[in-house]
């Protein structure tokens, strides 16, 4: 038994892929005890998913099921439904993604857990909310967080630019977070009250969160046009810039005052100063591009890491453009505990994105095979041996 905060919260993930997974992961973190239902065989589809062509290494399923037991049953069977509602009497934390028809048609809606146990939270994701015409609309993150708010087609640099793909889980893990948000602020109204409810959010509406400065703007009734390509950027002082070795940094010196002196000073050019076209930020705002076109020529004189040393020096705030492979082996994510070991030793995994001071989260587990701790779960749940046996044979188990 875990003695993480959340030790003794019983969670049901009943959902797939990410973004609802990924919410009961963060929940296990910190030591809650979170039950995988899948489909007996197959499990969930998400472990199917892998980034390696002609490999079948599950690193993805890794990442949003570890710490987590497998209990595989057939929900469509009535011995399956019965062993769920069984378990809903004494859990805690119901996850699901399922689309809305689908949980109705399994019996497994809102309506019908908290009939069972009325404490319990009911964590729910959907793709485009769960009212009005599109509620039992399917989606994933790139079409209802990427696509459809508008975040797909900011990112481009002009309406000239195909629209850029996201990410695999770009929108499902912070989607999950929210969800997780969710459920936590439920957990404390029932703390106060004892009633349990539904805990829901969107991927439409997290997509319309990331993208809310822009979204804002409109509903403002300002225009809101494609970002300029980078040499028309409004500031040259936030803009990125490409060294000597072809590699990229992005510099964000938005107190200009301050800042802008000593980049000037950190790379030799402070004869820049008394230049005219350069002297106010209003005058800088206007020759952006001159100014964009002399630092793109200063900085193409030196490698990254000659830069990253001066600039780092001068207090200028700037990032490198980080490959994959640097983002994984970064030092400065290990030490904050973003990439953490698993218990075995054996690799890494990302960590959840927040920490508690005073708790520690659990050292992570490998993610299940299918159906690996049905038996434990089922015992644990006071069912006997022959009960077991009988599911078994019927399939379900």
């Amino acid at each position: 038994m875990s003695d993480g905060l959340f030790a003794g919260l019983r969670v049901i993930d009943c959902a797939s892929w990410i973004a609802g997974p990924a919410a009961a992961t963060i929940l296990s973190d910190f030591g809650a005890q979170v039950i995988k239902l899948e489909p007996p065989r197959a499990g969930d589809p998400w472990r199917a998913a892998t980034p390696v062509p002609g490999k079948v290494t599950d690193y993805w399923w890794q990442l949003t099921s570890r710490n987590k037991q497998s209990l595989a049953i057939d929900l469509k069977h009535a011995a399956g439904l019965a062993v769920l509602q069984r378990l809903i009497a004494s859990t805690d934390v119901f996850i699901t993604n399922f689309p809305l028809p689908v949980r109705e048609r399994l019996k497994i809606a809102a309506a019908d857990l908290l009939a069972i146990n009325p404490r319990l939270i009911y964590g729910s994701i959907s793709a485009y909310g769960e009212a009005g015409a599109e509620a039992a609309r399917t989606g994933f993150d790139a079409t209802a967080y990427w696509a459809r708010t508008g975040l797909m087609d900011m990112v481009r640099a002009g309406p000239e630019i195909e629209p850029s793909r996201s990410m695999p889980g770009m929108g499902d893990h912070p989607t999950a977070t929210a969800l997780y948000a969710a459920i936590v602020t439920a957990l404390y109204r029932r703390e106060r009250t004892g009633r349990g409810g539904v805990a829901q959010t969107s991927l439409l509406q997290n997509g319309l969160w990331a993208n809310g400065c822009f979204v804002q703007n409109r509903l403002f009734g300002e225009p809101v046009r494609h970002r300029p390509p980078r040499l028309d950027t409004p500031s040259a002082l936030a803009n990125h810039y490409r060294c000597r070795d072809g590699r990229w940094f992005l510099m964000a010196l938005h107190n200009e005052a301050r800042q802008f002196p000593a980049l000037l000073k950190a790379i030799d050019a402070e004869h820049l100063a008394r230049d005219p076209r350069f002297a106010t930020q209003p005058d800088r705002r206007a020759n952006a591009r001159a100014l964009s076109e002399i630092l793109d020529g200063i900085f193409a004189r030196r490698d990254l890491a000659e830069w990253r040393t001066v600039l780092e020096a001068a207090g200028v705030t700037f990032g490198a453009v980080y490959t994959v492979n640097e983002a994984a082996d970064d030092a400065q994510s290990r030490t904050i505990g973003a990439l953490v070991p698993f218990a075995d030793g054996a690799s890494l995994t990302v960590s959840s994105p927040f920490h508690l001071d005073g708790e520690t989260k659990v050292a992570p587990q490998r993610a299940p095979a299918v159906g690996q701790h049905s038996e434990a779960v089922l015992r644990g749940a006071g069912y006997s041996a022959d009960e077991i046996a009988r599911l078994r044979a019927l399939g379900v188990l």
